[in-house]
């Protein structure tokens, strides 16, 4: 057993750096990581940001029971007030909805329960999913959308950005968005595809030296030209931010095969600068917090549904909330059965319809 001093010590992450909001200066210990062996961990900002690694290391810690199928379906609708979903892999596959999605969330609305939808790509803000939901065909308001877009521009909101630092985006148009409508300046992002850099003898490329923050989402632009300017920026700006919307390695590009995702462009930076990213999308507790604190939810009212292991249901069982896998993404069944596999959710299903053919056979 570690003794509560030892256990202070062993909180507390030099890995970044913090914004002062009284005098705009940077500081060291930008955050303190809550160890897992610890109940008391030291935490001097509202959120709990672990990165993946550190989520997935934890998560060994404890024993879980192998994950069960859903068979009772009624019984685990009566157990929560909230149901949060993935969206790539659970409601859809590219563009293309799973079938039988737009009749279990009505099932769920007519029983009363708070539909959430979080996902971990950044290339749409809300307002960009939103459209996206109803082009689909779903009935969903922007207030349950929460993209790893806009977490990134709440992180950075909650900390007291300085107004007079910029942040430089590897990633889309939704970080964009969402940064704008935070009031947070920026550089970079899709503009930055076409830029290219011309080696000659002696060349030294400049960079931004007000840029306080680097956020990293998935990005279809990825090229040399962002690689060394953010490589630059957190390596030579002091306290310079190191922002990953996600280290997802697959993403859902289209419904017929994965694709390189997010954590490719991560890792590249990760690469150059040797630093590890404050990840503020899924499994980091970052959104599940930030979800009840809006809207006043007990975590264990709360059933997170996805279809990865290692965000989604992680994303879970960091933030104490019942756990459903969905075999309709990434995650198959011998993945989930595999002996080398530490990561069990509470319950297992093929798809979200599942509810409905369940309940049918129930009558």
């Amino acid at each position: 057993m570690l003794s509560s001093s030892s256990c202070r010590v062993a909180a507390v992450s030099s890995a970044t750096a913090l914004f002062s909001s009284s005098k705009h200066l940077l500081c060291k210990n930008f955050t303190y990581i809550s160890n897992p062996l610890c109940n008391n961990s030291l935490r001097p900002i509202r959120w709990n940001y672990r990165n993946s690694r550190m989520e997935n290391s934890a998560s060994r810690l404890v024993t879980r029971a192998s994950a069960q199928p859903l068979k009772n379906p009624d019984e685990l609708i009566d157990s929560v007030e909230t149901f949060i979903f993935d969206c790539d892999g659970v409601i859809w596959k590219g563009d293309k909805l799973i079938d039988g999605v737009p009749e279990t969330l009505d099932l769920f609305r007519s029983k009363g329960k708070r539909l959430v939808f979080v996902t971990n790509n950044s290339t749409k803000s809300r307002k960009q999913y939103g459209k996206k939901f109803e082009t689909l065909g779903l009935s969903v308001s922007e207030e349950e959308i929460f993209a790893s877009s806009f977490a990134a521009a709440a992180y950075l909101k909650s900390i007291e950005f300085p107004k007079d630092k910029k942040v430089y985006v590897i990633g889309e148009d939704g970080i964009l968005k969402e940064l704008e409508l935070a009031g947070i300046q920026y550089l970079g992002g899709p503009e930055d595809g076409e830029k290219k850099i011309d080696l000659k003898p002696g060349f030294m490329m400049e960079h931004g030296k007000d840029v306080g923050a680097v956020v990293v989402g998935f990005d279809r632009y990825f090229n040399y030209y962002k690689v060394q300017y953010a490589t630059l920026c957190i390596r030579e700006n002091p306290g310079c931010l190191f922002i990953a919307t996600n280290r997802d390695a697959v993403t859902h590009l289209t419904d017929a095969q994965e694709w390189a995702g997010g954590g490719s462009m991560v890792g590249a930076i990760w690469g150059s600068t040797k630093r590890e990213p404050l990840v503020v999308g899924k499994p980091s507790t970052f959104m599940m917090d930030y979800l009840a604190k809006k809207f006043g939810i007990l975590k264990s009212q709360i059933c997170m549904v996805g279809d990865r292991l290692d965000t989604d249901i992680l994303f879970g069982q960091n933030g104490g909330c019942k756990t459903l896998l969905v075999l309709s993404g990434v995650t198959t069944l011998p993945m989930l059965q595999d002996p080398k596999n530490s990561v069990q959710p509470d319950f297992y299903t093929n798809k979200i319809s599942d509810f409905l053919s369940l309940k049918a056979a129930a009558v």
